[in-house]
């Protein structure tokens, strides 16, 4: 990543983390009527509450994370929940002490934990079956992606999920589908859209 990109995220706070999620202006045309589900802050406290067993407040401080911001959206009512629909979707915008901390927590958090907690219970009713690694393409910086695959009370849920780091903020793009269906190529699409919201406000702050 180019220099001034990343030394002008240390000009962030946590003020700005809720500008660079997506809204409903930055959907594409597929996504348009969807409707806001959620939007509010993620601190270590609720991040580690709604992680895996060992997920601590003190251990995502200790990597670098100082906090975070996500805006959710989720599928029409009028729309059928049919195998493949696509339910929900969401970005977050976390910020950390380092450039060095986003890319420990891709590694050694995101991609490490879900690998190592498939076959677990990860939730009342939610079980995580598998979580491949997939590769995406055409970010500024380094990015990484999973599949993962639950089992939600008897039916399928597949989540494709998106990290991606610009400076010392952590990108990331999730979107949870009904059935066994990989949407890198969708999670993607967002995800680059949101780094161009997240580029343009570390060069403007």
């Amino acid at each position: 990543m180019p220099d001034r990109i990343s030394s002008s995220t240390f000009q962030l706070s946590e003020a700005d983390l809720p500008d660079m999620v997506l809204s409903d202006e930055d959907l594409p045309p597929k996504y348009t009527d969807y409707t806001l589900l959620s939007e509010r802050l993620l601190d270590n406290r609720t991040m580690a509450e709604q992680g895996f067993a060992d997920a601590t407040e003190e251990r995502f401080r200790e990597i670098g994370r100082i906090t975070g911001f996500v805006r959710e959206f989720g599928m029409p009512r009028r729309r059928s929940a049919a195998d493949g629909a696509d339910f929900i979707f969401g970005s977050v915008a976390h910020l950390f002490d380092t450039p060095q901390g986003v890319h420990d927590w891709m590694h050694d958090i995101f991609l490490a934990d879900f690998e190592r907690n498939i076959g677990m219970e990860v939730g009342e009713g939610q079980k995580l079956l598998n979580a491949t690694r997939l590769d995406p393409k055409g970010f500024y910086d380094e990015a990484v992606a999973l599949q993962t695959l639950h089992d939600s009370s008897g039916r399928i849920i597949s989540s494709t999920i998106v990290d991606f780091r610009v400076g010392r903020v952590l990108g990331v793009v999730f979107m949870a589908t009904i059935g066994n269906h990989q949407r890198l190529d969708e999670a993607t699409e967002l995800s680059i859209a949101m780094e161009k919201i997240i580029v343009g406000s570390a060069l403007s702050a």
